[in-house]
C-alpha cells in the first residue's frame, strides 16, 4: 500500500482541480483520437492520420504534460505557482485549439487550422510563460528542471512552426523553407524536443521516487552523456530536416539515440533495483522501457540509413514510440498522479488520526490489470501491422486501443468521482 511521498511541500501547487482538469480533458482527447485510428482503419475520409496525431500528441500527451508540470513544478522546485489564472486560461485555449485543429483536418476545412493553430500559440505561449517564471533561475535548477527549460523552449518553437504550417496549409502565408523540411522538422522538436525531453526529465524524478532508490555510480556518468547527446541530437536532426542536409540529420539521429540510449539504461537500473512492491505505474513503466529500447533497436538502421524519409519521422515504428513508449510512461504516472493529488487534498490531514486508504487504494486494481494487458497486445498489434505486410491489424490494434484507453480513463476518473471533493463536470468546470 503506497502513500505519498515525504517533503513534499504541495501547498505551493495550484488547487486540485486545476491539474485534474487537464488530466480528464487530456482523457477525452486520448479516446477521441483512439476512435479517429479505428476510423482511418476502416477507411473513412478526412485528413485522419494529422488528425490523429494532433490528438494524441498535442490533445492528450501535451495538455497531460501541462497539468503535472503545472502541478509539480511549484512543488519540486520549492516555489509559488506563477499564476493560478494562467494555469486554467491555458487550458481551455489549448482543448480550443486542439478542437478546431481537429474539426479542421476530420472535415477537410483548411481554413480553420490556423485559427486552431493560433489558440494554440496563445495557450501554450501562456503555459510557457507561467512555468518559466515558477522555475527557479538557471544556475540552481537540478537535472529535472533543466530539462523542463529545454522542453519549453521547444515548445515555443513548435508551435510557431505549426503555425506557419497551418497558415502555409490554408493559403495565408507563404513559406521561406520548404515544406516537407519545416514538417520534418516540427514534428522532430515536437516528439523529440518537447515530449520526450519531458519525459526523460521527469522520470529522472519519478522513477528513484516511486521505485524507492537512488541514482548513484554510473549514473551519474550516463546523464551526463544523455544531457548532452539528447539535446545536441535533436537540434541537430531538427535542422538536418528542415534545410535538407542529410549528413546532418544523421549525426543528429546517432547523438539522439545515443544520449536516449544512456537515460534508458539509468531508467533501466531504477526498475531492476525497486524497493517497493508492483504498482500499475511500475508496470508501465518497465513495459514503456521494453518498447523504447526496442524502438531504437529498429530506429537506429531506419535514420542512418535515411534520416530524411517521410515515413520515418517517428523512427523505425510510430507505435512503439507513441503507444508503447510515450503511451505507457503517461498512463503509468496517471496512475499515480491522480490518485495522488485526491488523495493529499482528502485523507492528506487525517494521517495518523483514523484509518485513511493508500494511493494504490483508490482505484480499481483488476481493471488497472486489464487495460495493461489489453494495451500490450493492441501495441503487438499496430506494430507487427507497421513492420509487416498491411493486414487488418490496424483495425483490431486501435479497437483494442480504445477499448484499454477506455478502461483506463473510467478508471482513473472514478479516482476523481468517488474520492474526490466534487463530481467530475465540477472539476472540469473548476471546483476545487
Amino acid at each position: 500500500m503506497s502513500v505519498v511521498p515525504g517533503g513534499l511541500d504541495t501547498e505551493r501547487g495550484p488547487p486540485m482541480a486545476v491539474p485534474l482538469a487537464h488530466f480528464l480533458v487530456g482523457l477525452g482527447w486520448l479516446l477521441f483520437g483512439a476512435a479517429v485510428g479505428v476510423a482511418d482503419a476502416l477507411g473513412a475520409g478526412g485528413l485522419l492520420g494529422p488528425a490523429q496525431r494532433h490528438l494524441l500528441l498535442v490533445g492528450w500527451v501535451c495538455i497531460t504534460i501541462m497539468g503535472a508540470m503545472t502541478q509539480f513544478v511549484p512543488v519540486w522546485s520549492g516555489r509559488s505557482l506563477h499564476s493560478r489564472r494562467l494555469a486554467r486560461v491555458q487550458l481551455w485555449l489549448v482543448t480550443g485549439g486542439v478542437g478546431v485543429l481537429a474539426v479542421g483536418f476530420l472535415r477537410g476545412r483548411l481554413g480553420l487550422l490556423p485559427v486552431g493553430g493560433t489558440l494554440l500559440v496563445a495557450g501554450f505561449w501562456t503555459f510557457a510563460w507561467n512555468i518559466a517564471r515558477t522555475l527557479p533561475p538557471w544556475r540552481d535548477l537540478d537535472v529535472t528542471e533543466r530539462h523542463f527549460v529545454l522542453a519549453l523552449g521547444y515548445l515555443v518553437a513548435v508551435t510557431a512552426a505549426g503555425w506557419a504550417l497551418a497558415a502555409a496549409t490554408a493559403g495565408v502565408v507563404s513559406l521561406p523553407v520548404s515544406r516537407s523540411g519545416l514538417v520534418g522538422a516540427h514534428v522532430t522538436l515536437a516528439v523529440f524536443g518537447v515530449v520526450l525531453t519531458t519525459v526523460i526529465g521527469a522520470l529522472y524524478q519519478l522513477a528513484p521516487m516511486f521505485t524507492g532508490t537512488e541514482h548513484h555510480g554510473v549514473d551519474v556518468w550516463l546523464r551526463r552523456i544523455e544531457e548532452s547527446g539528447y539535446l545536441l541530437g535533436v537540434l541537430a536532426l531538427a535542422g538536418g530536416r528542415l534545410v535538407g542536409s542529410a549528413p546532418l540529420a544523421r549525426a543528429g539521429a546517432a547523438l539522439l539515440l545515443v544520449g536516449l540510449a544512456a537515460f534508458l539504461a539509468v531508467f533501466a537500473r531504477r526498475l531492476r533495483a525497486a524497493t517497493v512492491e508492483r504498482t500499475p505505474m511500475v508496470t508501465r513503466y518497465a513495459v514503456a522501457l521494453v518498447a523504447l529500447v526496442a524502438w531504437a533497436a529498429v530506429t537506429a538502421p531506419a535514420w542512418l540509413a535515411t534520416p530524411l524519409a517521410r515515413d520515418r519521422l517517428f523512427g523505425g515504428s510510430a507505435a512503439l514510440l507513441v503507444v508503447g513508449g510515450i503511451g505507457f510512461v503517461v498512463l503509468g504516472t496517471l496512475y499515480h498522479v491522480v490518485p495522488f493529488i485526491v488523495w493529499e487534498r482528502r485523507y492528506g490531514d487525517r494521517l495518523g488520526l483514523e484509518p485513511v486508504p493508500g494511493v494504490d487504494e483508490l482505484y480499481d486494481t483488476r481493471l488497472a490489470r486489464t487495460d495493461a494487458a489489453v494495451l500490450v497486445v493492441a501495441t503487438v498489434l499496430l506494430v507487427a501491422d507497421e513492420v509487416a505486410a498491411p493486414t487488418r491489424g490496424t483495425l483490431a490494434g486501435w479497437s483494442l486501443a480504445l477499448v484499454g484507453f477506455g478502461l483506463a480513463a473510467a478508471n482513473l476518473s472514478s479516482v476523481v468521482r468517488d474520492h474526490g471533493p466534487g463530481s467530475v463536470l465540477g472539476t472540469l468546470v473548476g471546483g476545487e
